[in-house]
């Protein structure tokens, strides 16, 4: 029974680890991705759409993307939407094609972002913190229920402790890395 629940601890945790991945490749650190339009929505078709199910999105240069609408109908709306992201981003459109240049980041700027990336990173060790809570609560019903001693409880919150431990430092070090590259100049 342990190992199912060590199995669900470790894969719940993993999950949380790459949410928190996911967040931090939509802060911008001054090159260009292309993972940085990926929470843009689109209002068309009378719904909200992903930016990448309306148009390819590529990097012709480090500090450029380029957006190519697969219907020239919703130009308008792709730049509209990327006008109004939180990005901070100006569109340029040809026409056919939306150019976004991306501007050097200011001192502020990267500050401001430095900020965000840690409040990404303290919702990750929350959510951490209530899977290991999880986990020592059902630990703890089967203590009661008379299916484990306490010194297998015990041991076994210990056991998760240290998996708490190891995930929140892959936490810090994922912050730590993300905070160096924003900063860069």
């Amino acid at each position: 029974m342990s190992d199912a629940l060590f199995a669900t601890l470790d894969e719940r945790m993993k999950k949380c680890l790459a949410a928190f991945r996911e967040e931090l490749t939509t802060v911008r650190t001054g090159r260009a991705s292309g993972s940085l339009l990926d929470h843009v929505t689109v209002e068309m078709y009378g719904s909200h759409m992903p930016l990448n199910q309306l148009a390819t999105i590529s990097v012709p240069e480090s500090r450029m993307l380029t957006v190519q609408p697969w219907d020239k109908k919703s130009l308008k709306a792709i730049e509209k939407a990327i006008r109004e992201s939180d990005l901070g981003l100006n569109p340029l459109n040809d026409g056919t094609l939306l150019r976004i240049p991306l501007p050097e980041l200011t001192e502020e700027r990267r500050k401001s972002l430095v900020k965000l990336v840690q409040k990404y990173g303290e919702q990750a060790k929350i959510a951490l913190r209530n899977v290991r809570r999880d986990i020592l609560e059902q630990m703890k019903k089967m203590e009661k229920n008379k299916e484990v001693s306490k010194d297998d409880l015990h041991a076994w919150e210990k056991k998760v402790q240290e998996q708490t431990d190891h995930f929140i430092k892959e936490v810090d070090d994922m912050l730590a890395h993300k905070e160096s590259e924003i900063m860069q100049v």
